[in-house]
């Protein structure tokens, strides 16, 4: 009697702790895919223009995994990815993504989607910016000192806007030029708030609900096309670079599904931005 007990106890014990087992194991490999994500170093005005908030979720849904996105300049984005703190890499200045590819840190460049960039200022106009011709109306705000408001963040933005202005033939200082030193949104409502020009992302200016007496002055110039494109971060620089879910995240963005959902997002029935390989330019 006491001999079948103890083998019913041990029966039952071996039983307990496969069970135990089995539950850790599958505990564990919940834990482990929950834990699954990606950091993408990104530029602001994918944020800032809401792109994000609609994209990422169907990207979790295609994908299975999270993409935590930090949201800076352009080129504080690429320096972030240099040190090895991101995964992957969505920016648009096309120079700067490749340096940073000839430099090794980047595997391969894609384009993923376009959109421009508009000249804003106060709709009265005092500097008579209006037109279709940039460096022309850099000239004129520049030579009637009207307040124009400059990220000065290293972003894509504020790479394209001190090329414009060495294209016009000007070096923007004193008083009227005002350096916020801060992403999009912050710098148009700077602008908003002093009647000022401003440079700025079609997306985000779309987006934006501050405009108060700011319109769109000079917009469809050849010039003010912005590019935007993904990278993979090296991992031979960075072997801790999660390469296998990053380059899934870039094969889903220019995939029909990716380039779909980014052909979807819209304000009021505009289109922000336009996927390079579905619908075409």
């Amino acid at each position: 009697m006491e001999h079948c007990i103890a083998r019913n106890l041990s029966r039952f014990a071996a039983t307990w702790i496969v069970a135990s087992i089995l539950a850790a194991a599958l505990l564990s490999s919940r834990e482990s895919a929950a834990q699954e994500f990606i950091t993408v170093a990104s530029t602001t005005s994918t944020e800032q223009s809401g792109l994000f908030s609609h994209l990422l979720p169907e990207a979790k849904k295609a994908l299975g995994f999270e993409i935590h996105v930090i949201a800076l300049g352009t080129g504080q984005a690429l320096d972030m990815a240099r040190r090895g703190d991101a995964d992957v890499v969505f920016v648009h200045d096309k120079a700067a993504e490749e340096k940073f590819l000839a430099e090794g840190f980047g595997v391969e460049r894609f384009d993923v989607m376009y959109n421009d960039f508009v000249i804003v200022g106060p709709k009265s106009d005092p500097a008579g910016a209006r037109g279709s011709d940039v460096e022309a109306a850099l000239r004129k705000i520049a030579a009637s000192k009207a307040p124009f408001a400059s990220r000065a963040d290293k972003s894509g933005t504020n790479a394209a806007e001190l090329r414009y202005w060495k294209e016009a033939g000007i070096e923007p200082k004193g008083e009227w030029y005002r350096e916020t030193g801060s992403g999009m949104g912050p710098t148009l409502n700077t602008a908003a708030g002093m009647d000022a020009y401003a440079l700025t992302d079609r997306g985000t200016w779309l987006s934006f609900g501050n405009r108060a007496d700011l319109v769109v002055l000079i917009e469809g110039v050849k010039k003010l096309f912005n590019q935007y494109g993904v990278m993979l971060v090296n991992p031979a620089k960075h072997p801790h670079v999660k390469k296998q879910l990053g380059q899934k995240f870039i094969d889903w963005l220019i995939s029909p599904e990716g380039q779909r959902a980014i052909a979807d997002y819209r304000i009021e029935g505009q289109q922000l931005f336009f996927p390079n390989y579905w619908g075409g330019r």
